[in-house]
């Protein structure tokens, strides 16, 4: 009996293994984004930093500072969810600061799209990776005209 039923558990085993393993594959997927980057420029600096949190969700910091203050900080989320992705911020002095989910809309091996049509602005964040470059843009409507924000960032580890 024991020779019967050791074989179907080490396969049950194995299948659950390998389910696991494409459970997260999307959030797997988008490793790239992990690390510190930066932009400085005449206007300040720009800085984004992601870190894996565990196994479906990354969790990232974004501020520009001006001198020696910081005039503009957010804390971000990575998350799968089942089979999709959220992306999650929550911009202090913002939104009662409470967190804005957008929904990834597409990917591609080095871009993500996330949407969130009924936000006031952006409605869009799309993030694209080339070697050692990161560019995060926003778009979407604000008061009425269409707008669009591009932030080019360098890899710094």
């Amino acid at each position: 009996m024991l020779r019967k039923v050791l074989p179907v558990l080490a396969l049950c085993a194995f299948m659950s293994s390998c389910k696991k393993d494409r459970h997260y594959e999307k959030i797997e997927n988008t490793r790239w984004l992990i690390g510190r980057w930066e932009n400085d420029s005449r206007a300040g600096k720009l800085v984004e930093e992601w870190m894996a949190f565990n196994d479906s969700m990354l969790i990232g910091h974004a501020y520009f500072i001006i001198g020696q203050d910081t005039v503009f900080s957010e804390d971000l989320q990575l998350k799968q969810h089942e089979d999709s992705l959220s992306y999650l911020a929550k911009v202090n002095g913002q939104n009662n600061n409470k967190i804005v989910a957008f929904r990834m809309t597409s990917f591609r091996a080095n871009q993500m799209v996330f949407e969130n049509p009924q936000h006031d602005f952006p409605q869009k964040i799309v993030y694209s990776h080339k070697a050692d470059s990161l560019i995060a843009e926003i778009s979407g409507v604000e008061k009425g005209q269409p707008k669009t924000e591009i932030f080019s960032m360098k890899r710094k580890n």
